[in-house]
């Protein structure tokens, strides 16, 4: 069970938790997501319009939802929320079912540009919930950020035990792969081998590996520098303006999580209701605000503060964007990436 800091994740801290409505138990949905992504308040404002109920579990990587929906034959999730390399994946091994665009009052909330990727031409069996980059966090009252301009800088051994690394292991290799001139979606064995490593000499920094709450290690003073999702960093920086984000000169890590319905959902109407009502301005607006996220849609800018639009942090500079690069499905390598992973973290 992962730390609790209760100013940061009020009204996000449910792990497998049903939202019942007053009305029938029979009309349901099972929702699997990433820890503290929607607020529970709109769980409970979802249930409450609908009357369907609301059963929603949490993962921590997309290699632990992906192992458990492969291990359930009883479609026991309607609506999981992959990343985008794990949507290809995914849909390749039958794995999904199609969304209905027509079901969608509000599929016209979703940008362009954020459609039609390589991962799912056509959109056929995703649809875009929320985006970012992963960058460098700095705690400036210990490190001052100007010094901080590459992802290399998380190897100097002046930080040592100082260092976050996201629990992620295509992020964490994407890095290494980076600084090695090398492709951070590459299925050779000889360079992700080489990636590993690079890694093994930066684990005398590491302090922690944290996919889960990523900025409550930089609030509590646990770690001062290290990988962070932009949406975290805008969660800790309100709660200590000490923490900072940089944009590394090698380009951030840029990802999309994704709305998906599992193959065999037993509530498919319920899924594409649900993914409908987080598609409206005014609830991208909530995600946003609360949660630090950048939401694909078109309304949601109009509702904002001026300068919540012009934060960098909750909207990426497109020249950033531009140099960010997306991690694709990787096909038989994902295993090759698992096993130096986990002989990574063996040797932490």
């Amino acid at each position: 069970m992962k730390n609790t800091f209760s100013r940061i994740v009020k009204g996000f801290m449910f792990s497998a938790i049903t939202f019942f409505s007053a009305s029938s138990l029979a009309e349901e949905i099972r929702i699997y997501n990433w820890t503290d992504y929607i607020p529970s308040d709109l769980i409970a404002e979802f249930t409450k319009e609908t009357g369907i109920n609301v059963n929603y579990s949490t993962f921590e990587s997309n290699e632990e939802m992906y192992s458990k929906l492969k291990l359930m034959n009883d479609a026991s999730y309607d609506l999981v929320f992959p990343s985008s390399y794990y949507i290809g994946k995914m849909a390749k091994e039958g794995m999904l079912e199609p969304i209905d665009h027509n079901k969608l009052a509000n599929f016209k909330q979703i940008p362009e540009n954020l459609l039609n990727k390589d991962f799912d031409p056509n959109n056929q069996y995703s649809l875009p919930y929320v985006y970012g980059l992963t960058g460098i966090g700095v705690n400036a009252s210990v490190i001052d950020p100007a010094k901080i301009t590459s992802w290399g800088d998380l190897w100097n051994p002046e930080y040592k035990g100082k260092v976050l690394l996201t629990a992620d292991a295509r992020e964490v290799f994407h890095i290494a792969l980076l600084l090695d001139g090398k492709s951070p979606n590459t299925t050779n064995e000889d360079e992700i081998k080489a990636a590993y490593e690079r890694l093994t000499k930066l684990l005398p920094n590491v302090a922690t590996f944290n996919s889960d709450t990523p900025e409550l290690p930089y609030i509590q003073g646990e770690v001062d520098l290290g990988m962070i999702w932009n949406g975290s960093a805008y969660m800790a920086h309100k709660e200590n303006p000490d923490i900072q984000f940089v944009y590394p000169k090698e380009g951030a890590i840029f990802w999309m999580d994704n709305y998906a319905i599992p193959k065999g959902s037993k509530h498919i109407d319920a899924a594409h209701k649900f993914i409908d009502f987080m598609l409206r301005p005014e609830h991208a607006k909530i995600i946003i605000e609360r949660m630090g996220f950048s939401m694909p849609n078109k309304g949601v800018k109009a509702l904002l503060k001026p300068e919540n639009v012009a934060n960098p942090l909750l909207f990426p500079p497109e020249s950033e964007v531009q140099k960010g690069i997306f991690q694709e499905d990787v096909g038989a390598a994902v295993d090759i990436y698992e096993k130096y992973w986990n002989q990574l973290k063996t040797n932490n």
